[in-house]
């Protein structure tokens, strides 16, 4: 369920002195589908989580390659945000006030 970056010592593959000094390993994980990534990265971020058996920062994003229809060939309907109610409501707002 997971997938490992193939570049195990970051250093060892950068080159030196031109990157960012907070560039460090990081989880991405996929709230869709749950899927987690291991990637060097300078994002921000308070969570912790646990990667084989490591520790490193945790972004969790919506949609991901192993969530978003074009690379899985699936189409699911993602509303986490409740855009849909929202507008539901700010619509019906709209006519009840256009009554009055």
């Amino acid at each position: 369920m997971s997938k490992k970056n193939p570049y195990v010592n970051i250093s060892s593959v950068m080159k030196k002195d031109i990157h960012p000094e907070n560039y460090r390993q990081v989880i991405f994980q996929d709230v869709t589908s749950g899927e987690m990534f291991l990637i060097g990265s300078t994002v921000k971020t308070s969570e912790k989580g646990k990667f084989e058996g490591k520790e490193y920062d945790l972004v969790k994003v919506e949609i991901s390659s192993a969530s978003h229809p074009f690379y899985t060939g699936k189409e699911t309907v993602l509303d986490t945000a409740g855009r849909v109610d929202k507008f539901k409501q700010r619509a019906s707002k709209v006519a009840k006030s256009k009554k009055a």
